[in-house]
């Protein structure tokens, strides 16, 4: 029997796959209250805002967002897990309940999955969500002390081990670090994964997903989308790609250069456009799904979805425009050639 990576490299061979949407947006829509969030825990601080807790407090809510991607034309949907880790948690005083919420999250999407699945016979994936949590290994927060740490890299990977652990046992079919702004993290958080795969002795494959700070191309450790691939391509992922940071648009001439480096599969999902001045998206699922038209015709990705200020109609717009699209073909010398005459973005003087 073949493994989840297997069964995705099979699939991404004859089509362009699909990810799922913004899930900080779907969860506002629902204008939950602090005791939504809190259920019946006993917790001393207030809840509200801590989207993850949801996966044990409500967790009707986050399978209904799951399943309304699915019903979208996701493929592949990530655990509600991006801030569940001891770091992010300690903001809401819920360390204690970081695996709980792992575990829950990964069950949730599972379920979601196969539902869908005995629906309409096509196979869906789960992705374990890994956040970059706010800490930093390659920055001092002290701009008076540029040497100063508030963590260092042992502490950090058993804070990424505990979730990884548990995202696994809850059955999840890859391990997704997104949202990646310092390398040194990523790779902290690629070992955690590799080391909790091996200790279950299964396979699970890792995605992984940078972001960008600045129009320049560089994440906040100052790495250029090549140089991220080549500190993390020793962890094998079986994605690598871009998400967040701005829209795709912007995102398109940094696909293009990492789509002549990588010699495996590239998912990318970016926000619906940047925010305007009240820190919403207006950018709408047609718009979102001509641009990254534009990344189709330029052989630039395998997986594509979206991140902040995506919807589920913007995930069934994406899924509309991907179904007739080839998929890129990894490090092909043909694909090179056709990216050749795609020059960085430059900002004006």
């Amino acid at each position: 029997m073949t493994g989840p990576g297997e069964q995705l490299r099979a699939l991404a061979a004859k089509r362009i796959l699909v990810f799922d949407g913004g899930y900080g947006t779907a969860i506002q829509d629902h204008g939950l209250g602090e005791r939504d969030y809190r259920g019946t825990l006993e917790l001393t601080d207030d809840q509200k805002g801590n989207n993850d807790l949801l996966s044990l407090t409500r967790p009707d809510i986050i399978e209904g967002i799951h399943t309304a991607y699915l019903d979208a034309g996701a493929d592949i949907v990530e655990t509600n897990t991006f801030s569940s880790t001891e770091i992010s948690q300690a903001d809401y005083g819920c360390e204690h309940l970081v695996k709980d919420i792992n575990i829950k999250s990964a069950e949730i999407a599972r379920r979601a999955c196969d539902k869908a699945e005995t629906k309409d016979g096509k196979k869906r994936f789960v992705a374990g969500s890994i956040g970059p949590t706010n800490k930093t290994l390659s920055l001092s927060p002290d701009v008076n002390d540029p040497g100063f740490r508030e963590i260092d890299f042992d502490y950090l990977k058993g804070v990424y081990r505990e979730q990884c652990d548990a995202l696994i046992e809850g059955g999840v079919d890859f391990l997704l670090i997104e949202t990646i702004f310092d390398t040194l993290n990523a790779k902290c958080a690629g070992m955690a994964a590799q080391e909790a795969a091996e200790a279950c002795d299964r396979d699970v494959p890792l995605m992984i997903s940078m972001t960008l700070t600045d129009l320049s191309g560089r994440n906040l450790s100052g790495h250029t989308v090549e140089a991220f691939w080549h500190a993390v391509r020793h962890l094998k992922p079986l994605t690598i790609g871009l998400n967040c940071s701005f829209g795709a648009d912007q995102l398109r001439p940094h696909l293009a250069m990492l789509a002549k480096e990588v010699d495996t599969l590239i998912m990318a999902y970016p926000n619906a456009g940047l925010p305007n001045e009240l820190g919403e998206y207006d950018e709408l699922p047609d718009q979102t799904a001509a641009l990254i038209g534009e990344w189709l015709d330029d052989g630039l990705v395998n997986i594509v979805g979206g991140c902040c200020g995506t919807t589920p109609e913007h995930i069934a717009a994406i899924a509309k425009a991907v179904e007739s699209a080839q998929p890129r073909a990894a490090a092909s010398p043909a694909v090179q050639t056709r990216l050749s005459g795609l020059e960085p973005f430059t900002m004006a003087a």
